[in-house]
């Protein structure tokens, strides 16, 4: 009996919550400066018009976009077939691009950043921590309201 209680606990305890800091951004982010991330492969070529209505969405919904950043997944790094996928599945983009974000969001004194292609929450969790400030997607948020 006391086996069953001990392992009832242990499940408990690994039931992720949602972080903190995303919760608060989620109710904080009328008026917050956000940096825009997205990530797109050579072939999508209205990359730049997805960047600019998701940069309107944000603004309707009362955050300013304070920097856009784009990472493109092109041919010469790993062929046709590998554009699709994410160059890290940690991260989402490269390590030189995740300095360049952090990089950007300290210049800026961002509140969160705010990608256009949906997280994972191990992505969530990883680019909250490596960036120092809430990393969400653009679905979260619109789904939020």
């Amino acid at each position: 009996m006391h086996q069953l209680r001990r392992r009832d606990r242990r499940l408990a305890r690994r039931v992720p919550s949602e972080p903190a800091q995303l919760r608060a951004f989620r109710l904080t982010a009328v008026g917050a400066d956000v940096v825009l991330v997205g990530y797109f492969s050579a072939k999508q070529k209205d990359f730049e018009t997805l960047m600019a209505s998701a940069a309107r969405e944000l603004a309707a919904r009362g955050a300013r976009v304070v920097v856009q950043i784009v990472q493109r997944r092109d041919v010469s790094a790993g062929g046709v077939q590998k554009m699709g996928l994410p160059y890290s599945s940690r991260t989402l983009l490269s390590y030189g691009k995740v300095r360049e974000v952090a990089q950007a969001c300290g210049q800026a004194n961002a509140d969160a950043v705010i990608f256009v292609a949906s997280l994972t929450e191990r992505q969530q969790r990883t680019l909250t921590g490596m960036l120092g400030r809430p990393a969400v997607s653009l679905s979260d948020i619109l789904a939020a309201d």
